[in-house]
Formats: C-alpha cells, structure tokens, sequence
C-alpha cells in the first residue's frame, strides 16, 4: 500500500512589476490575512518603500506597527519578538533585501503568523524561500521557516538597487545548475531522497537565467523582472522538496567557508556564483560546461575569479579544501579534496 504523503508550503499570490507596491493593501486583503501588520525593515528599505507601503496599508485600513532592525542576527530576531508582544500582529511584513525579509520570516514562524515578503532588491531566493540565513560569529545559520503567504516584488524598485545586488541574485540562480547535479549525485552514492519535480525546475530555472544573461542590463527594469521570477521559481522548488537542497550544494557550501575565512569580503550571490564555476569543474571537468556557467556570470559583470571577489587565492583553495566541513551535506566534495586537485581546479578554470 502507498502511504507517502507531503506537505508542500508555496505562496499564495506573487505579485511582479512596475509599481505594484500601491496595490499592497489589494493583495494582502486577497489572502485573508487579519490583524493588525508588523513590518520589519531596516533604515535604507523604509525610506525607499516601507514608509509608502506603511500608508498603503493604512488606507487599506489596517493599522500597521514597525519595527526597524539594523543586522541580521538572532538579536534582531528577538527584538522583533519583544515588538510583537506590544503589538500582537495578526501577521508580519518583511521589507528590504535579505536581512529584514530573514527575520521577518523567522519571526512569523515563531509567532505562528503569516508572513508577506516585499523585496527591494533581488539578491538572493531567500525573498520566497522557506528558510532564513543568520550570521553568528564566524559561522552562518542556515533555519528552516514558513515560506511567506505572498510576495509584492515591485520591479521599479527593485531596477534602482545597486546593480551589484541584481548580479548576486543572477549568480545565485545560475548556482543551482550545481546544486541539482550534487543532489541527484548524493542520491545515487548516498541515496538521499531526490524529488524530480523539484530539481527539474530548479534546474530549468537556473538554464533559463543562464541563456538570458546577457539581456539582463544595468537600469534594465526588465532585468528585474527576469530575475525576481527566477528567483520565484527557486523558492518554489525548494518548497516542493521540503529542503535547500535544489538550490544549496557545494557552491554553497564553499561560499559558507569563505564567510568564515574572510568574512564580509563579497555578497553571498557572488561567492556562490564562484562556488559554481569551481563545483562544475570537478562533475565534469575541463571539458565540462564550466565555461557556460563563467560566461554567463562575466555577461552580467558578476565575479568570476578570486580578484574580483576581493579575496586572496590561499583563500579560495582553504575555502574549498575545507568546505565539506561545513555540514552534513553530501556533495561533489565528498569527505574533502586535496589541495592539489584544488588549486588545479581554480587555476584550470581562472579563478585563480
């Protein structure tokens, strides 16, 4: 008898394009969400789009609070924990790039309340991902949380970030075309439950951004566009596999061990995208579609090498000789390289 269930968390409603942040009170009513709105952001956020968001909730008669945060950290996280015990919201909003929508989405899942995700910038899945990311000294918390119930991504908005942030978001997606390929290895070798479903799309969605990469223009508004729906779509495949795993393998992993080694030296995007470049080289080799993967990075000016990171090269070769340490994770790295296979690997592929 087949008894195998699932429970796939996806959002509600997505809401993508030019000035949808003024229908904000349109689309959060449409979810059936009720209470009064905690908004979680941060100072650069909330004069870009939290003060507009707070009176189009207003007027869409809600009677919105906020909190604003200056890190992401566990602190934070309790600090809008303390918020919600004077305000007793009946959901939270999370406005800003990753660090305000991180802790408005553990927050929520702490309160068991729902969660809405108004991004301003497009640098990483986390706008509509289940889990949360959260520096912690020399190390970084990877936490399991409810994915949000809706998404207003304002295109607009998101198009006058700095670009360095889009490219992150751009390399973050292309990352996924390694992930995939260490979650179906890591089933075959270690028989970790695959879904096909969930890796198809991940991986179609990091083959599309791939080939569209070189439309994808400074102070292009449809450049934001491309991304956020990648960015969508990653965030769905993780839901439908209940894991990161679609889009967290041992690019991931690599970047996870440069925040250790030289921390705040890169955005996370960037250091993944790298991660790729190096991580496709060892599942294929120098005939393999590295060259793909650092071609489309270059057509967006994200980094490809070790330089343009702003790190040194012992820094890539450590990063990727110890990042198998960095969790239970089973992924091209194995039990760890050696450091010859290492520097071979940076040097063949130019990022050393």
């Amino acid at each position: 008898m087949f008894e195998k269930s699932t429970w796939i968390r996806l959002p509600r409603n997505v809401v993508v394009g030019h000035d949808v942040l003024a229908r904000a009170g349109e689309v959060i009513t449409s979810t059936h969400l009720h209470g009064r709105p905690l908004v979680v952001t941060s100072e650069t956020p909330k004069a870009v789009a939290g003060d507009f968001l707070l009176e189009r909730l207003e007027e869409a008669g809600f009677d919105p609070a906020v909190v604003v945060i200056e890190e992401a950290s566990f602190g934070a996280v309790e600090r809008v924990l303390e918020a919600a015990e004077t305000v007793e919201p009946g959901f939270l909003v999370g406005v800003g790039g990753g660090k305000p929508i991180d802790i408005a989405k553990m927050a929520a899942d702490r309160l068991n309340v729902g969660f809405v995700s108004v991004p301003t910038a497009a640098s990483h899945d986390g706008i509509v991902s289940g889990r949360g990311s959260v520096p912690e000294g020399d190390t970084r918390h990877s936490v399991a949380a409810a994915p949000p119930i809706a998404v207003i991504a304002d295109t607009g908005i998101i198009a006058e970030a700095p670009w360095e942030l889009l490219t992150a978001g751009c390399a973050d997606i292309i990352s996924n075309y390694t992930a995939v390929k260490d979650w179906k290895l890591a089933n075959r070798l270690k028989n970790v439950e695959y879904s096909e479903y969930a890796g198809a799309l991940s991986q179609m969605t990091a083959e599309l951004l791939r080939d569209a990469a070189p439309s994808i223009k400074r102070g292009l508004e449809e450049s934001a566009w491309i991304v956020v729906k990648a960015l969508v779509s990653s965030g769905v495949a993780m839901s439908i596999a209940d894991s990161s795993r679609p889009a967290s393998g041992a690019e991931h992993l690599f970047s996870h061990q440069l925040d250790r080694i030289v921390p705040g030296s890169a955005l996370h995007g960037h250091q993944v995208g790298v991660g790729s470049i190096l991580t496709e080289y060892l599942h294929s080799g120098a005939d393999g579609e590295w060259r793909a993967v650092r071609d489309a990075l270059a057509s967006i000016d994200a980094p490809t090498t070790a330089d343009q990171l702003g790190i040194s090269d012992e820094a890539v070769i450590e990063a990727l000789t110890t990042a198998h340490l960095i969790r239970d994770r089973y992924t091209i790295l194995g039990d760890g390289i050696e450091e010859a296979a290492a520097i071979e690997a940076a040097t063949r592929t130019g990022v050393i």
